[in-house]
């Protein structure tokens, strides 16, 4: 177990963040049992009603999305929440005192779209609530790998869930997912992406802010956080994450020096499939005779053509006479 600190000891937070001591996860795509995600958090209105998801980064702040703070209204987080109905006996709850928008946030395009959010007071850590690692600057997270998702969002077709949820997904490169919402939304370096080709899991409406996760040794580090998507769990099109690798600075700026997040870096190992280009020939044969049937000339031409860093065209013009 781990033990409750006392709100006035000074902590490092990267000795504890991470940790997830009730968590053994294999499989995902299912209900999440109590305690496995300590730092999810839960963002409610003031009538209990929920409506964002956060991480906690330390004892003091949330990491969460920008998009989730449209209104000036009086804000609750819950961590150590695993219903959003009934009694949960391991909960705490904190009023919300400051939201600091990412100076660079673009409602529209969703770019840089982080928000730390302040809690009234200090909240101890225990199994059930505990900081999770963040991704440091130069972490590297390459296609395929392995990523968890939390969150109380609806889960398509079916209405939003009452119990935290958790989906297994892995990473999508950064060059594919912009291949894929090229007609869409332009996905920036701010930004990860992660789902199935095949679709099927996904984030989803209610879910954003909270946490994409991946595990290194024995800590689960956050990679991103929900941002948007296009649908839900759709083929093709997966959700997008702001990256957070790309905020080490700006959120250590607000934090304080005596009580930083745990940044960690994330090394992927192998090499990266998404600087792999598809590459397509097509042929364009011309046939002219001569006087000799038996005397050939070959002319060909080859052009390259690049179309939108999704795939590469060689175009080769032959020409016989």
């Amino acid at each position: 177990m781990l033990a409750h600190f006392s709100a006035h000891v000074s902590l490092c937070v990267f000795s504890v963040c991470g940790r997830a001591v009730l968590n053994n996860r294999i499989v995902g795509g299912q209900e999440a049992s109590l305690g496995d995600w300590p730092w999810q958090a839960s963002l409610q209105f003031d009538t209990g009603k929920y409506f964002c998801g956060a991480s906690l980064i330390n004892s003091e702040w949330l990491l969460s999305a920008a998009h989730c703070f449209i209104r000036n209204i009086p804000i609750t987080a819950v961590l150590g929440l695993q219903s959003l109905e009934g009694s949960n006996p391991n909960n705490v709850s904190r009023s919300i005192v400051e939201v600091i928008y990412h100076p660079n946030y673009n409602p529209i395009s969703y770019d840089n779209d982080v928000a730390l959010v302040k809690l009234s007071s200090p909240v101890p850590f225990n199994d059930f609530i505990g900081p999770v690692c963040l991704a440091a600057n130069g972490s590297t997270f390459l296609t395929g790998i392995e990523s968890w998702v939390t969150g109380w969002g609806k889960i398509v077709p079916l209405p939003s869930p009452k119990n935290l949820m958790e989906v297994k997904v892995s990473v999508v490169g950064n060059r594919q997912c912009g291949c894929d919402f090229k007609s869409l939304r332009k996905i920036t370096d701010n930004m990860i992406c992660a789902g199935l080709r095949e679709g099927g899991k996904d984030a989803c409406q209610g879910d954003s802010g909270s946490p994409m996760v991946s595990k290194q040794g024995s800590k689960w580090i956050q990679s991103g956080l929900v941002s948007f998507g296009q649908g839900c769990a759709r083929p093709k099109l997966p959700g997008v994450y702001a990256r957070v690798s790309q905020y080490q600075d700006w959120i250590s700026n607000y934090t304080g020096n005596d009580n930083l997040p745990g940044f960690v870096t994330f090394t992927s190992p192998g090499t990266d499939p998404d600087l792999e280009v598809n590459v397509i020939f097509l042929l364009s044969f011309s046939f002219f005779h001569n006087e000799d049937p038996f005397s050939t000339n070959i002319h060909y031409d080859l052009v390259t053509h690049l179309a939108g860093n999704c795939s590469t065209v060689f175009l080769i013009n032959v020409k016989m006479d």
